[in-house]
């Protein structure tokens, strides 16, 4: 039976650690684990951006987290184990907003578990992105920046039907 950490860490008492991600998912009888690393890009839309700051409704978050961990197991088996943690707070350049880490018998269900939790994530977590620009303006993220860059939308689906696929290209972000 799989096991699963979600958690929301305020990055300027504590950054986050991809390797304790690893460390958490790491663990017999898995025989591949995926490890997802987001960071603060330097640009977004043309502008270049200095930093990023996060603001969490943190009992929402990880409860959505959880949801999105549970679907994951549900997909792709019990024995996932499932390590998800977002960061809170101001980060500059590099800094790490997100580690998702999952540990699976099989590297097939590791990957696609890992991509439909970020995947999910980015649409359904109750995270805000404040952007600081290098001009001195701030503004707030539009949304899921994939969809936002027409990105194939089949990426934000594995695992559901064309069906559903479809309903998915018509959805607004606020």
């Amino acid at each position: 039976m799989g096991k699963i950490f979600v958690d929301v860490w305020d990055v300027t008492e504590k950054p986050l650690d991809a390797m304790a991600g690893l460390a958490y998912v790491t663990e017999m009888p898995n025989g591949a684990e995926n490890l997802f690393v987001g960071t603060v890009r330097n640009h977004n839309f043309g502008k270049k951006v200095l930093g990023i700051s996060y603001d969490v409704f943190v009992p929402l978050a990880k409860q959505s987290f959880l949801e999105v961990c549970q679907e994951a197991i549900n997909k792709w088996g019990q024995e996932l184990d499932l390590y998800v943690v977002h960061a809170q707070g101001r980060l500059d350049i590099g800094g790490v907003s997100i580690v998702i880490a999952v540990g699976s018998p099989h590297r097939d269900e590791a990957f696609k578990a890992c991509r439909y939790i970020i995947e999910e994530i980015k649409h359904r977590a109750p995270v805000w992105k404040l952007e600081h620009y290098e001009d001195g303006d701030s503004e707030w993220s539009k949304g899921c920046e994939l969809c936002s860059h027409n990105h194939v939308i089949d990426a934000h689906n594995i695992g559901e039907s064309k069906a559903h696929i479809g309903e998915n290209k018509a959805h607004a972000h606020d």
